[in-house]
């Protein structure tokens, strides 16, 4: 399997979106990733590879805090 990694970066925001990566190298959707972990409190990253041609790449989600008020 040939992986390399890339890193993509998100933000979010308060309302939860659905922003599924497809794989940069075939254009097939990804619809779950093959591992995450904490970067940082507020940090995750995600360890995504295409079913279809084997390619790897990370992306990472920049969480905003939630307070309540």
């Amino acid at each position: 399997m040939h992986t390399t990694t890339t890193s993509h970066q998100t933000t979010s925001s308060t309302t939860p979106r659905v922003d599924l990566p497809t794989c940069p190298v075939c254009a097939d959707s990804m619809i779950a990733a093959e591992s995450s972990a904490f970067l940082a409190e507020n940090v995750v990253s995600y360890l995504w590879t295409c079913d279809t041609c084997g390619y790897g790449f990370v992306t990472n989600h920049t969480m905003k805090k939630i307070t309540c008020s």
